[in-house]
């Protein structure tokens, strides 16, 4: 096998073309994430960000999908007007490593239940335990802590309930017109080749 017009070369580094797709798909998340759909506060967002952080992990492995959920949330801060936290970057990070971590596992093949149970640690994980208490901690916009949790983890339950959906069918859809099969970069190689 050629090893130079393979998408990742080596698993300890990134070829320039990896690095050209990760930097594409950090790019197409802070454009779903921030510029298509507006926020209407701080704490509000129905977007498909994720999807392409998820897709960076089970393209080119958890360190490159963790890179994109970074990159993706530190650019996005500078079109948002709400400034950076470092404290929420945590769910897009989980979000591309979790899609590295099942990566293997999706490449036997991306059906809609694999693909949901694959996205539900982030999910639960990041998007609404982590950040909810994030909002909690930071907004407190409830009077107590226990109580902004409450709220958030109410409400962001719901937003991830019907976003969730959204996510893993468009990640399904674009799988199944096999746009990444084309692009060489699906599905993922065997260790020995």
């Amino acid at each position: 096998m050629n090893h130079q017009n393979s998408p990742v070369s080596s698993p300890r580094r990134m070829t320039a073309r990896t690095l050209a797709y990760c930097a594409l798909l950090a790019a197409i998340s802070v454009v779903l994430a921030r510029l298509i759909i507006p926020m209407p506060n701080v704490t509000t967002r129905f977007s498909l960000e994720a999807v392409p952080i998820f897709m960076a992990g089970m393209l080119f492995g958890p360190v490159a999908g963790g890179l994109v959920g970074f990159t993706a949330d530190a650019v996005g801060c500078l079109f948002s007007g709400f400034g950076y936290n470092p404290i929420f970057c945590v769910p897009p990070i989980l979000y591309g490593v979790f899609g590295g971590v099942f990566r293997r596992w999706l490449g036997k093949g991306v059906t809609l239940p694999r693909l949901l149970a694959s996205m539900l640690p982030p999910v639960i994980m990041g998007s609404i335990l982590w950040q909810s208490a994030a909002l909690a901690f930071i907004y407190n916009s409830k009077g107590t802590f226990q109580l902004s949790l409450i709220y958030f983890l109410s409400s962001r339950s719901l937003q991830f309930a019907i976003t969730i959906v959204l996510d893993v069918l468009v990640i399904f859809l674009l799988f199944r017109a096999k746009i990444f099969d084309r692009l060489g970069v699906w599905p993922p190689k065997s260790k020995k080749s």
